[in-house]
């Protein structure tokens, strides 16, 4: 017995001892030849690795043949089986992965702050790719949003689904990051569409629905997330140059300009390069605009650098820096003096005129470990600097930090953990001075189970306080109060199920929270005779998403895309909007107290169905690109008295403020050798609610012409786009782009007409 002991002793501790040898190598794109991170090696179905920053690997395998399976979302599966022979200690075996074909294997990040495929997802998601941007002669972010399906742009305020109202520039609903870090203003919270560099882009993602869980506050509507661009093995250079006009109003009365029609143009360029172990990106962007409102021009400038250091002695150890400065200077009014011939000019000639300064400086470090574990640092100070001619400026100072540990396992659970605070000054004389300071701790894991169920759940605590006010969450015991925690808790959860090949079924649940902007809570001022009150007692607004969609993917020869249909429902407690009222004391304020002030209006829902549809590739010989989408959405208010007593002017009593009923959008794009043709559309149904103040016959005379282009105007509105472009060789393409063909007289809201008409020339330059 005791022989046999031995020898099983001996034979266990001989299979351990085996010489092993090493397989290392590269994993690069075959196209672009970067090296490749995060792919998991797999030996053998059993052991594995995961690729550092510069795409390489290492792993321990014994003698014999093996099988190991390169793996990647968005890449085709690469499959080697080299043979370790006896004796041989380290054999090295690079690999290219090449990038898959299918539409829905588009790597996307913002679902779950990690690569996911697009068909993988657990909510609706729309991606926006550069050249969209570039062909329609984008000046800002904020016009092609208005071209994604499931959202509308009312003055600069971006509203997924009827999610959002028209908040005057108080507060968003609609989180946007750049780089997956927030960029909401610390004062007045938020987007400045003008400072995103359009220049530097990889791709747009925009997330529908409450994302509080992943992103914190003002995440309750959405998010948009900004990812630039970082350089591939190969420099790069761009450099894109446009002049246009603005065409006479189909009303020749609205003209205020004579015979010179104004004018605006601008450049914009990028540069990326490689430089060995740095990776470095510049760019910038000049924009002058004389303006087709009366006195409202923009003269702007706008530079940006992107900087990494992959560490040579510290293998997946990387670090940089990210910046961006922006100087913009203007005019701007909020109402027109009329909708006829003072329908381009300030109400009361109340133009502002501002000197703006902004600029983030975006400090991080992130590690790999050769486990295939992730650490990374970001943060973010952003510098806002509104200066103007009326003493309403504002400086907002706002620091950000996040550390966040993910792990992707080898039974295809992701898991992702991280603590964020944030803290902000204000110093204004709008608002006055005040402090806040918002911390979060959040957690998620995502599995993929039988390779084709994908589950998501994730939890967030989130903690703000401005001045002294602090949040409270209430847990209650029937009717009474038992516990007040200093954190409000928030989750969200998804599946997602691959019924077929290339068909998606989903369901999710977000919740979010949202604490109100400065802004929204202290302002005090007037706008072209218009009051504005602040509201100290403004409570946080809490909400709900609930989704249940399905994607299909399909092919057409050499076109393949993907469409998608969801219905949603959106339900918010204590809703904040502005809203007109007797807000201030009527024997002593201007028309007798009647102004807006932001309020809790109560409880509300946004019911709808959402479809779109994407996709690219050829249709015989001709290159086809199409993006399009539908909307239908029903936002009412669930506290019909309050509604219907305060705040309503539609017959139906209790619908929300500045929504629509339909919107859908499409753009489409034609290339046959060399030539492009592009067409855009736009389209949304009567608002049929806004502020009573507006069409009150009692303050006609304040207001002018706003219930007679609401009589003239009752199908809502429709806005045509073209292009056209020519590749004049390898580097060189000429482009003109043609704003609104039929010259249609377009309001986004009551007080503005959007403008008329113009012409672009563009010339793109690319080596």
């Amino acid at each position: 017995m005791r022989n046999f002991t031995f020898c099983l002793f001996f034979s266990i501790a001989g299979s351990f001892l085996q010489a092993q040898s090493t397989v290392r190598g590269r994993v690069t794109d075959k196209l672009t030849g970067d090296g490749l991170i995060g792919v998991a090696i797999v030996a053998d179905t059993k052991t594995g690795a995961v690729s550092d920053v510069n795409g390489n690997y290492s792993l321990k395998l014994s003698e014999g043949k093996h099988t190991l399976e390169f793996r990647l979302l968005g890449y085709t599966p690469f499959t080697a089986q080299p043979t370790i022979k006896a004796g041989s200690d380290t054999i090295v075996l690079n690999v290219t992965m090449e990038t898959s074909a299918r539409a829905l294997d588009m790597v996307v990040v913002s679902a779950g702050k990690f690569e996911q495929k697009l068909g993988d997802v657990v909510v609706s998601m729309e991606v926006i790719t550069p050249h969209l941007l570039e062909s329609k002669n984008t000046t800002t972010i904020e016009t092609i949003m208005d071209q994604v399906p499931g959202v509308n742009m009312t003055d600069g305020q971006a509203n997924i689904r009827g999610g959002s109202g028209y908040t005057y520039g108080g507060g968003s609903r609609v989180l946007l990051l750049v780089d997956d870090i927030p960029l909401l203003s610390a004062d007045a919270g938020d987007i400045k569409w003008n400072f995103l560099p359009i220049e530097n882009l990889q791709q747009i993602e925009v997330l529908k629905g409450a994302s509080s869980a992943l992103f914190g506050a003002s995440a309750l509507n959405g998010v948009i997330n900004i990812r630039t661009a970082y350089p591939t093995s190969t420099p790069q250079t761009s450099i894109v140059m446009y002049s246009g006009i603005y065409d006479q109003p189909s009303r020749g009365d609205m003209i205020w300009w004579g015979k010179q029609n104004p004018i605006f143009q601008g450049t914009y360029f990028f540069h990326s390069r490689q430089i060995n172990n740095w990776d470095l990106v510049f760019g910038g962007n000049l924009f002058d605009n004389d303006g087709y409102r009366y006195d409202e021009p923009e003269r702007r400038y706008r530079f940006n650098v992107n900087t990494r250091y992959r560490f040579k002695k510290v293998v997946g150890l990387s670090a940089g820096v990210n910046f961006n400065y922006m100087d913009v200077s203007g005019g701007n009014f909020l109402l027109w003096q009329n909708d006829t011939s003072g329908a381009y000019k300030p109400l009361g000639g109340a133009t502002q005129h501002y000197n703006n300064v902004r600029f983030n400086i975006d400090p991080y470090i992130t590690y790999f470990t050769k486990k295939g574990a992730k650490h990374s640092i970001h943060t973010r100070y952003y510098y806002t600097f509104n200066d103007n001619d009326t003493h309403q400026g504002a400086t907002g100072k706002l620091f950000y930090a996040d550390y966040q540990f993910q792990k992707h396992f080898e039974n295809g659970l992701t898991f992702t953990s991280g603590i964020t605070a944030t803290s902000s000054v204000i110093e204004s004389q709008l608002y006055l001075n005040h402090k806040s300071s918002n911390e979060a701790v959040y957690l998620q894991a995502d599995k993929k189970f039988f390779k084709k169920l994908t589950a998501s759940l994730g939890v967030r605590a989130e903690s703000y306080k401005m001045d002294s006010v602090q949040t409270r969450f209430n847990i209650h015991n029937g009717k009474d109060t038992i516990a007040k925690l200093p954190f409000y808790p928030v989750m969200r959860a998804g599946l997602n199920y691959e019924l077929a090949k290339a068909t998606y079924i989903r369901v999710s649940y977000g919740q979010g929270y949202r604490f109100p902007s400065v802004a929204e809570k202290y302002i005090k001022t007037a706008v072209s005779g218009l009051e504005i009150y602040p509201n100290n007692n403004l409570k946080p607004e809490t909400g709900s998403s609930y989704e249940i969609g399905i994607k299909q993917g399909f092919r057409v020869g050499g076109f393949q895309g993907y469409a998608d249909v969801a219905a949603f429902q959106m339900l918010y407690h204590n809703m904040m909007e502005f809203a007109m009222g007797q807000w201030g004391n009527p024997n002593v304020d201007p028309l007798y107290g009647v102004g807006f002030k932001s309020t809790n209006i109560g409880t509300t829902q946004i019911s709808g169905v959402d479809v779109s549809v994407e996709g690219e590739g050829k249709i015989n010989k001709v290159g086809v690109r199409l993006l399009a989408g539908y909307t239908y959405m029903d936002p009412i208010s669930l506290d019909y008295s309050y509604w219907h007593d305060t705040l309503s002017n539609s017959s139906k009593q209790n619908i929300l403020k500045y929504r629509y009923h339909h919107i859908a959008k499409g753009d489409i794009e034609l290339n046959y050798k060399g030539w492009s043709l592009g067409f855009s559309v736009r389209y949304n149904s009567f608002m049929e609610n806004i502020d009573k103040f507006f069409v009150d016959p009692f303050f006609a005379h304040v207001l002018p012409g706003i219930a007679d282009y609401r009589r003239l105007h009752p199908d809502g509105d429709l806005v045509f786009d073209n292009r056209i472009s020519y590749q004049l060789n390898k580097m060189a393409r000429i482009s003109l782009v043609t704003n609104n063909i039929f010259n249609a007289i377009v309001s986004s809201r009551p007080g503005d007409v959007l403008p008329p008409r113009n012409y672009a020339l563009q010339v793109a330059l690319k080596f």
